[in-house]
């Protein structure tokens, strides 16, 4: 994620800021380790267009490319490096809804060159749309988006009051009301559409429309729910907290609500006077990247909720995963801290084979950690579910050499840390045992036509690099980032996905096997070797840094991207970010989307029929969608076929 936030640095660029780690790199070294280490890499995939494939016995599905008829209903589209969307012959493609579009017949007008203003500004579509699901409730289409964050030069367009009165040249926010309206643009939309003779619409004054923002009031249950370091001057009790923040990749639960998932959270604090010195809560502030000048937001300025000097437990009643209803407006969020906090990407469920409840989620930074929730509980349609997010137990994953893994148990014995401090400090928690440091792991999805699911690995820069007395890098945490099985390459700039499947078709159990469906790569810049990216890579389908994902109904897998689109150097050929499918069982992957140039393409659901995929194009450049004079708008498009056939 997310490469142009308010300090023009991407997230995990600016924890690195502060908390520097000097680096250099010794290239000689680089693929010599990712090709000769045959125990990292023997029996798991293949490299470069002409290499011979590995191993492909392994794992069935592997990125060897099958013979036979292709199950893609499209042809593959060129790279594209223009400012609108394209989508294969047969198919169309139409907006739904822009960022400040109303959801309410009160909501203020929309400005081309100012934005939204303050009045009204939660009666609106949120900016940069991220994951979401669609339900239907009792015959109502109802779509549940992410708003992740906001640019400050977009979102407070012609506002001149900031804390140097230059606009242009620091928009950071300068008065309570500009932090109150990024607050507002922010959280989460739930929204009724309805199709009719021109397209989707949002129906506007439905009653189950509704904006979750920074400031909703929020339920928090599971082991920290009371605990000390929850307790605020907002809630002394430990048991409520107040918004849920930088909102980034989606869950649903088979009961029918919306997990929305707290990612960097840390930039939002920064302190105005001395940080805190409590041991335990200056560990966690470094590990999870909490520092006194914040990420330009300017929230800790003029709302002391987000001043850890006044308020420093504040932090720690965020990153969490957050369960929606909605079904009713009127209902509480709940936090969910017996699921760990971290930096959330998505949340992704499967039912074990005794249908207890399990969730598998990522932590998106560079050398953290992929984690599991199994409930204690198992889950019937109709019955009671208000145990299956807060009472089971909690794992983090480990992966070996020889393509095997393990979901160790985060229990106090194994971490020598109380049930509470496991489910605030986490990563600690991770560490403590020893989990596999991972190259950013982002979505995660369940085939459901298979037992089996995948995890995008989007990028790590400073996978195997080292500092200045030759030191492999560490997470920030002291776990080393050193190459390892399923993250065999040093300065990692292109990403891949793992796949594994758990021992018996189970996804309760403790033990699976994996193996790599992909590495992107560029095989036109890079001849041979892991740079090149595994054999399903090709001219045609150069991609980098697979961010998003879900798997349709057939097993078809959607890879959607956040990557570098300067169609330069490492990265020529791929061009705007993109969206993909890739066929599980033969490893062939196609282009099927691109998006305008300087978006992220992120977000996939589908329509109850089938026949509509809804997809989000987050921080576009201008002219999107909008032309020429107007603010960039993130927005949700629809995507169709011409013959009216399902989409996935």
């Amino acid at each position: 994620m997310k490469d142009d936030i308010n300090t023009g640095l991407s997230f995990d660029d600016w924890d690195e800021a502060r908390f520097p780690r000097a680096k250099t790199q010794d290239f000689d070294r680089v693929v010599e380790r990712a090709i000769s280490r045959r125990g990292f890499l023997g029996g798991v995939l293949a490299f470069g267009s002409g290499a011979a494939v590995m191993g492909t016995a392994a794992l069935k599905g592997s990125t060897a490319m099958a013979q036979g008829a292709t199950r893609f209903p499209f042809e593959q589209i060129a790279a594209q490096t223009d400012g609108t969307i394209h989508v294969p012959e047969g198919y169309n493609w139409q907006t739904l809804v822009r960022w400040g579009d109303p959801l309410f017949s009160d909501a203020p007008e929309f400005d081309s060159q100012t934005g939204v203003p303050l009045e009204g500004s939660d009666r609106v579509f949120g900016e940069n749309t991220d994951g979401m699901e669609l339900f239907d409730i009792d015959g109502r289409e109802v779509l549940v988006v992410n708003s992740e964050y906001t640019n400050n030069e977009i979102n407070l367009a012609g506002r001149p009051a900031n804390n140097v009165g230059e606009q242009d040249s620091d928009p950071a926010p300068g008065t309570a009301e500009d932090v109150l309206l990024l607050q507002n643009l922010q959280g989460v939309t739930v929204m009724e559409l309805e199709e009719g003779e021109n397209g989707w619409s949002v129906v506007i004054d439905s009653p189950l429309n509704r904006r979750i923002t920074h400031n909703t009031p929020m339920s928090l249950d599971g082991p920290a729910a009371g605990h000390a370091l929850l307790q605020t001057a907002a809630d002394p009790t430990g048991m409520e907290s107040l918004g849920t923040f930088n909102n980034c990749g989606s869950g649903r639960t088979p009961w029918g609500t919306y997990l929305t998932c707290e990612e960097n959270f840390n930039g939002y604090f920064g302190a105005t006077g001395e940080m805190p010195t409590d041991e335990a809560v200056a560990a966690g502030y470094a590990r999870y990247g909490i520092a006194a000048e914040g990420n330009g937001y300017n929230y800790h300025l003029y709302d002391t909720r987000f001043d850890v000097t006044e308020n420093p437990n504040e932090p720690h009643r965020a990153g969490w995963i957050v369960e929606i209803d909605p079904s009713d407006a009127a209902s509480t969020p709940v936090k969910h801290t017996a699921l760990g906090r971290f930096k959330h990407e998505n949340a992704a469920y499967a039912l074990a084979n005794d249908n207890r409840l399990v969730v598998y989620m990522g932590d998106d930074e560079r050398g953290e950690f992929m984690y599991k929730w199994v409930s204690r509980d198992v889950y019937e349609e109709g019955g009671d579910t208000s145990t299956l997010l807060n009472e089971g137990q909690l794992y983090v994953a480990t992966f070996s050499d020889n393509q095997t893994g393990e979901w160790v148990a985060l229990t106090p014995e194994a971490t020598g840390m109380e049930a509470a401090e496991i489910a605030i400090f986490t990563r600690m928690a991770g560490s403590a045992v020893g989990a596999t440091t991972m190259d950013r792991p982002e979505w995660i999805a369940v085939n459901p036509t298979a037992a089996e699911a995948y995890c995008c690995l989007t990028n790590n820069s400073r996978r195997g690099a080292t500092n200045d007395d030759g030191e492999v890098l560490t997470n920030a945490g002291g776990d080393v980032m050193e190459v390892n099985a399923p993250n065999p390459r040093e300065t990692n700039d292109y990403g891949q996905i793992v796949r594994w499947r758990p021992e018996n078709g189970d996804h309760g159990a403790v033990d699976f096997e994996w193996d790599l469906y992909v590495m992107a790569g560029n095989p036109n810049v890079h001849s041979d070797g892991p740079y090149a990216g595994t054999d399903n890579i090709n001219a045609g389908n150069l991609f980098n840094s697979p961010d998003g994902m879900q798997i349709d109904t057939t097993g078809l897998i959607w890879i959607q991207t956040d990557g570098d689109d300067s169609n330069e150097g490492d990265f020529e050929g791929m061009g705007n970010n993109q969206m993909l499918a890739g066929d599980p069982e033969t490893g062939e992957i196609r282009r099927f989307l691109t998006g305008p140039n300087g978006s992220e393409v992120t977000g996939l659901t589908w329509s109850s029929d089938r026949r509509t995929m809804f997809v989000g194009i987050q921080h576009p450049a201008a002219p999107f969608p909008d032309g020429e004079d107007a603010l960039p708008r993130s927005a949700i498009v629809t995507v169709k076929r011409n013959d009216g056939n399902a989409v996935g």
